[in-house]
């Protein structure tokens, strides 16, 4: 992951988590040795999955995938082929490259957070 990207998806993760987000990285862009990368690909890695997953109430699951917000980035092939299956099982799949993307979906989910916590 490029400096810029995960700068980004620091701050994104530290702003949902302080507004109650349940939210957490996978570690796909990790540098393993070889013997480490057998490891994690035989327990499940896979090339392409999102950077974030946001678990929000009644059952959703919003895959978040994170470009540098100076906007040099793009996605991957595998990355696509990743955001097609999610769609195509019925799971939201955003691209996020800056802040507005971010309050936009803060904006859009507040009313089921607070519905959550409200329990």
């Amino acid at each position: 992951m490029q400096h810029g990207e995960s700068a980004f998806q620091i701050a994104v993760v530290r702003f949902l988590r302080s507004l109650g987000y349940q939210v957490f990285s996978v570690p796909n862009g990790t540098r393993l040795k070889p013997s480490q990368a057998r490891i994690a690909k035989a327990e499940g890695l896979t090339a392409g999955v999102s950077d974030l997953v946001i678990m929000l109430p009644k059952g959703q699951i919003v895959f978040v995938e994170l470009k540098n917000p100076n906007g040099k980035g793009c996605q991957s092939g595998a990355q696509k082929e990743f955001e097609g299956v999610c769609r195509a099982l019925g799971f939201e799949y955003k691209i996020w490259q800056s802040w507005a993307d971010v309050e936009s979906f803060v904006k859009r989910t507040a009313g089921l957070m607070r519905e959550w916590r409200a329990k």
